[in-house]
């Protein structure tokens, strides 16, 4: 992987990210998940295998009164991560934190957090091209944690009656969707989001309740683009709007 970086920015040039030029680059999919939770005052968010800490970011400068935990399995994403924080004058509202989420007793305390989000690994380990460059082809592939150790690490995390956000790819859903409820995470709002109307879909978001009931709600559906080759929606662009409410 090269050392190189770049400097994205957010919101009219309001939040800046930096990340490798190669390796690990967030996609659509984090702004989508961070714009899919409406936290309360004060809430305490965990976000799981965090990359370069984009989702978390995002979260800070729309909601400025959480705080929020980076858990990141990866060194020099963690390095990200930091000087993400730094960049954008978020130092009093982050803890950092390096480690593996399937030993989360040695990390945290249990059940501390108000929510959890988490854009897990899409890729079976078994399945599809692995990426040559070992950032990415972690941070995409289930090699070092599967399905069911993340939920387990969202449970363990977790106060009662909290909730997580993940978003995960729409052929897989019936998956997540299992995973989770063994896992005592019970799917409460769900959204599929499609490339363009007509289109089939290609995402779900989940909101889950740790020991909710069963009750959920299928949110209208979300489309990315006004047609194929289009430009992006208006549910889209609303997301990179810097008052976004």
């Amino acid at each position: 992987m090269s050392g190189q970086l770049s400097e994205d920015t957010l919101f009219d040039g309001r939040l800046a990210c930096v990340q490798h030029s190669e390796g690990y680059r967030f996609s659509i999919d984090a702004v989508l998940l961070a714009h899919f939770i409406h936290p309360r005052q004060k809430d305490v968010i965990l976000d799981l295998g965090a990359g370069c800490g984009v989702i978390s970011l995002i979260l800070a400068y729309r909601w400025p009164a959480i705080s929020l935990t980076t858990l990141e399995l990866q060194p020099d994403l963690v390095s990200l991560i930091k000087q993400n924080i730094s960049l954008n004058n978020f130092k009093d509202r982050f803890h950092v934190k390096q480690g593996d989420l399937r030993q989360m007793n040695s990390l945290f305390t249990a059940e501390i957090f108000d929510w959890v989000v988490c854009n897990p690994p899409y890729g079976k380990i078994d399945t599809g091209r692995l990426n040559p460059d070992s950032e990415q082809a972690i941070a995409r592939h289930e090699i070092a944690a599967d399905f069911a150790d993340i939920s387990r690490a969202i449970s363990y995390s977790l106060k009662n009656r909290g909730k997580a956000a993940l978003i995960y790819p729409a052929n897989r859903a019936a998956v997540l969707v299992a995973t989770l409820k063994q896992a005592g995470l019970e799917p409460k709002k769900l959204q599929v989001v499609h490339s363009y109307p007509g289109g089939v879909g290609r995402l779900v978001m989940l909101e889950v309740v740790k020991n909710g009931g069963e009750e959920l709600t299928i949110l209208p559906p979300f489309f990315i683009y006004d047609q194929p080759g289009g430009a992006y929606s208006s549910q889209m662009a609303k997301l990179y709007e810097p008052d976004f409410s």
